[in-house]
Protein backbone atom coordinates (compact mmCIF):
# COMPACT_ATOMS: atom_id res chain seq x y z
CA UNK A 1 0.00 0.00 0.00
CA UNK A 2 1.21 3.74 -0.69
CA UNK A 3 0.23 5.42 1.83
CA UNK A 4 -2.96 6.68 0.54
CA UNK A 5 -6.39 5.60 2.50
CA UNK A 6 -9.54 4.98 0.10
CA UNK A 7 -8.10 4.17 -3.28
CA UNK A 8 -7.29 7.63 -5.52
CA UNK A 9 -8.19 10.43 -2.86
CA UNK A 10 -4.83 12.39 -1.35
CA UNK A 11 -4.25 11.30 2.29
CA UNK A 12 -3.97 14.75 3.17
CA UNK A 13 -5.36 18.12 2.29
CA UNK A 14 -1.92 19.70 1.24
CA UNK A 15 -1.66 17.09 -1.23
CA UNK A 16 -5.51 17.67 -2.64
CA UNK A 17 -4.96 21.32 -3.05
CA UNK A 18 -1.35 21.35 -4.37
CA UNK A 19 -3.36 18.69 -7.23
CA UNK A 20 -5.69 20.50 -8.27
CA UNK A 21 -3.38 23.88 -8.91
CA UNK A 22 -1.17 22.05 -11.19
CA UNK A 23 -4.13 19.83 -12.85
CA UNK A 24 -6.08 23.32 -13.49
CA UNK A 25 -3.65 26.05 -13.80
CA UNK A 26 -1.23 23.69 -15.93
CA UNK A 27 -0.46 26.41 -17.94
CA UNK A 28 1.24 28.95 -15.85
CA UNK A 29 2.27 27.39 -12.34
CA UNK A 30 3.76 30.99 -10.99
CA UNK A 31 -0.26 32.40 -11.46
CA UNK A 32 -1.52 29.11 -8.66
CA UNK A 33 -4.50 30.84 -6.62
CA UNK A 34 -3.07 28.89 -3.54
CA UNK A 35 -0.10 31.19 -3.28
CA UNK A 36 -0.59 33.58 -0.67
CA UNK A 37 0.93 37.21 -0.72
CA UNK A 38 1.26 36.81 -4.21
CA UNK A 39 0.05 40.16 -6.09
CA UNK A 40 -0.94 38.55 -9.74
CA UNK A 41 -0.49 41.50 -12.47
CA UNK A 42 -1.55 41.22 -16.11
CA UNK A 43 0.57 39.30 -18.14
CA UNK A 44 4.04 41.01 -18.79
CA UNK A 45 3.51 43.66 -16.45
CA UNK A 46 6.81 43.68 -14.46
CA UNK A 47 7.71 45.99 -11.62
CA UNK A 48 10.47 48.60 -12.19
CA UNK A 49 13.92 48.14 -10.40
CA UNK A 50 13.74 51.69 -9.32
CA UNK A 51 10.81 50.67 -6.70
CA UNK A 52 13.44 48.22 -5.32
CA UNK A 53 16.34 50.44 -5.09
CA UNK A 54 14.23 53.55 -3.42
CA UNK A 55 12.66 50.57 -1.24
CA UNK A 56 16.36 49.88 -0.05
CA UNK A 57 17.34 53.64 0.46
CA UNK A 58 14.64 53.75 3.06
CA UNK A 59 15.26 50.93 4.59
CA UNK A 60 18.75 52.03 5.08
CA UNK A 61 17.80 55.60 5.97
CA UNK A 62 15.54 54.60 8.43
CA UNK A 63 17.93 52.07 9.82
CA UNK A 64 20.45 54.90 10.32
CA UNK A 65 18.09 56.92 11.76
CA UNK A 66 16.97 54.55 14.40
CA UNK A 67 20.35 53.42 15.27
CA UNK A 68 21.48 57.04 15.83
CA UNK A 69 19.63 56.98 19.24
CA UNK A 70 21.54 54.11 20.80
CA UNK A 71 23.55 55.88 23.37
CA UNK A 72 27.75 54.77 23.30
CA UNK A 73 27.43 54.90 19.49
CA UNK A 74 30.86 56.69 18.06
Amino acid sequence: MSGQVGGSSPQTGAHAVVKNAVVTNAVDPSRRPDVLLRVRREEGHEVSAWWMVGAFVGVSLAVIALLSFVPGGA
